[in-house]
C-alpha cells in the first residue's frame, strides 16, 4: 500500500491520525503522512509519532530507496510495530521557515528566468539558508542586488497561491513550467502544479506558502563562482 501524502494536498497540515504500515528496527512506514521527505532539494521535515502518550521522536524521513515508500527515521529502535495507530506532529516551526524559504525559491528562479533566461542548475533548502545555482556568466553583485529587489517587491504583492494537479502532457505544454537546467518533472501520470499568478508556474512536490505575504523579508547572503557559466546564490528570509 503506498503513502498518501497529505502534504500535496495542505501544507498547513499540522498533525494527523496514521496506521503502521511496515516497522523495522528505527525505521516507520505509515499509511499517511505529513512528513515531507528530503527530496527535490528541500530539507524534510522533524516532529514526533505518539502512540498512547509515548513521544516516538521523528529525526529524518527520506524516500525509500526500493520501495519509494516515505520512510520516518525515529530516535530510538523497536519502539512500534506494524498495526499501531499513531498521531504524527509536525515541528512547525522549522516547517514553516522552510515553506517560506521554498517559495522564496520560486519567485527568485521565475525572475532569473525572465531576466536572464536563467536555469536552475541545483539548489538545496536548509532550515537556515537556502542556495540556488544558475547557469549565467560571472554576474556582478549588483546584477543579483537588483534581482532580490525584484523578488521582494513580489512579495509585497501578497499574491496568493495556486496548487493543482495537471496529467503530465498537459503540465508539459505550459510554457516555462520547467526552470531545472538538466532535469524533468518525476515520470508520474499526474504532476502537482504551484503557480505565483503572474509571475510563476512550476511543477513542484513540495510544501508552500499560501501567500507571497508571508515569506517576509529575502535577503541575498552571497554569490559564489562555481566554475564556467555557474553562479551559486545563498539566501534567507526574516
Amino acid at each position: 500500500m503506498s503513502t498518501k501524502l497529505l502534504y500535496l494536498y495542505d501544507s498547513y497540515l499540522r498533525e494527523f491520525e496514521a496506521k503502521v504500515q511496515q516497522a523495522s528496527g528505527n525505521q516507520v512506514i505509515l499509511d499517511q503522512t505529513v512528513f515531507h521527505p528530503l527530496t527535490g532539494g528541500v530539507a524534510c521535515d522533524t516532529g514526533c509519532l505518539i502512540r498512547e502518550d509515548r513521544r516516538h521522536r521523528v529525526t529524518r524521513v527520506e524516500i525509500g530507496k526500493e520501495t519509494k515508500e516515505i520512510v520516518h527515521l525515529l530516535e530510538e529502535e523497536g519502539s512500534l510495530r506494524q498495526g499501531d495507530v499513531v498521531r504524527g506532529v509536525l515541528d512547525w516551526e522549522r516547517r514553516y521557515r522552510l515553506m517560506r524559504l521554498h517559495t522564496a525559491a520560486h519567485l527568485l528562479a521565475a525572475i532569473m528566468y525572465k531576466d536572464y533566461n536563467a536555469l536552475v542548475t541545483g539548489g538545496q533548502i536548509d532550515y537556515e539558508y537556502a542556495r540556488l545555482d544558475f547557469n549565467l556568466p560571472r554576474t556582478d553583485r549588483q546584477v543579483f542586488e537588483a534581482v532580490f529587489q525584484k523578488v521582494n517587491q513580489e512579495v509585497d504583492k501578497r499574491t496568493g497561491l495556486k496548487i493543482f494537479f495537471l496529467t503530465r502532457e498537459e503540465a508539459l505544454r505550459v510554457p516555462g513550467i520547467v526552470k531545472l537546467a538538466e532535469r524533468m518533472p518525476p515520470q508520474e501520470s499526474e504532476l502537482r502544479i504551484v503557480e505565483i499568478p503572474g509571475i510563476d508556474v512550476q511543477a513542484d512536490g513540495g510544501p508552500h506558502v499560501g501567500n507571497t505575504g508571508e515569506i517576509g523579508k529575502i535577503d541575498l547572503s552571497k554569490i559564489e563562482n562555481k566554475g564556467k557559466n555557474q553562479r551559486r546564490v545563498y539566501f534567507s528570509v526574516r
